[in-house]
């Protein structure tokens, strides 16, 4: 397993592996029983203080995504309750809405044109003509 950090983000690195574990489980792309990455091993990986993995790390377990065991490493729960699944699901979503705003900003985009853009996005829209960021 692979995850990714940017160090250059206003959101904290920690809350970015919590949020990034999150939106993989609720994607099923991390499925109950696979192993985590140790927190050394992920703090070497994502060039990172190991004390972030393990503040991550330990809101993950509170939080009852993952269940760390002494001695054998670090694994996603066998089950989460329905409820739980469908809020892990819409905070997945609401990331990916935050991060993509954040972006599009980023690039001087104002937020009636990253509204139009998304609106495109879902709806197959074509983009009005001659307005185009090129």
């Amino acid at each position: 397993m692979r995850l990714q950090v940017d160090l250059r983000s206003k959101v904290p690195a920690y809350l970015q592996i919590v949020e990034e574990v999150q939106r993989r489980v609720a994607a099923g792309e991390l499925a109950p029983g696979d192993q985590l990455p140790t927190v050394r091993q992920l703090a070497a990986d994502l060039r990172i203080n190991f004390n972030t993995v393990a503040r991550a790390y330990r809101m993950l377990d509170e939080a009852g995504l993952i269940s760390t065991q002494q001695g054998r490493g670090t694994y996603v729960v066998e089950r989460l309750p329905a409820g739980r699944s469908r809020r892990l699901r819409q905070s997945a979503l609401e990331t990916l809405a935050r991060d993509f705003a954040a972006a599009a900003a980023r690039l001087g985009f104002s937020p009636a044109e990253i509204s139009q853009a998304l609106a495109r996005a879902l709806g197959g829209e074509e983009p009005p003509e001659g307005r185009s960021h090129e």
